[in-house]
């Protein structure tokens, strides 16, 4: 932890959050994809944030606390959103960075890789609802695509459903 005299200034720190709002966040698709992102810039053995291009402009200690900042600000406005809005970024992201949306929804699924993507700090309740709408999001993203495979194949339409079904 820094010494108080050590702090880095909130004005320059708002002025680091800006640059990286406009020049990198501002180019990702939704933010459902801002959150991976701002997730990723996060060692997960340290905890520490890191981005070479604030680094050029910024101290170490003034990139750490802009990611920080809006990580948790992507972070807690998704967390909050209605289910609708949520889901529509999850598979605005999924379709937009993945050549088979089906895969990934599968991976996620599977490893449930989306648990890193909260902030480290952030009330235990806010990312309970998080990690509970990205599990609801992909069952609703995994039946639509489904439902649009099924829709793409001649031959599912041709055939009537089996008892059981």
């Amino acid at each position: 932890m820094l010494e108080p005299s050590e702090q880095p200034s909130p004005i320059i720190v708002e002025e680091a959050l800006r640059d990286l709002r406009n020049r990198t966040l501002a180019r990702l698709d939704g933010d459902f994809a801002k959150l991976v992102y701002l997730a990723s810039t996060r060692d997960y053995n340290t905890g520490r944030y890191v981005h070479d291009g604030l680094s050029f402009r910024f101290s170490e200690p003034i990139v750490e606390r802009a990611l920080a900042a809006a990580h948790r600000e992507v972070f807690a406005s998704l967390a909050v959103s209605p289910l609708r809005t949520f889901v529509a970024q999850v598979e605005q992201y999924i379709r937009s960075g993945c050549a088979r949306p089906d895969e990934l929804v599968t991976t996620w699924n599977s490893s449930e890789a989306y648990r890193v993507l909260a902030p480290a700090a952030d009330h235990p309740l806010t990312v309970r609802l998080f990690m509970s709408n990205v599990k609801v999001a992909l069952a609703i993203v995994k039946a639509t695509l489904v439902e649009h495979q099924r829709s793409q194949d001649p031959q599912s339409s041709l055939q009537l459903p089996s008892p059981g079904r």
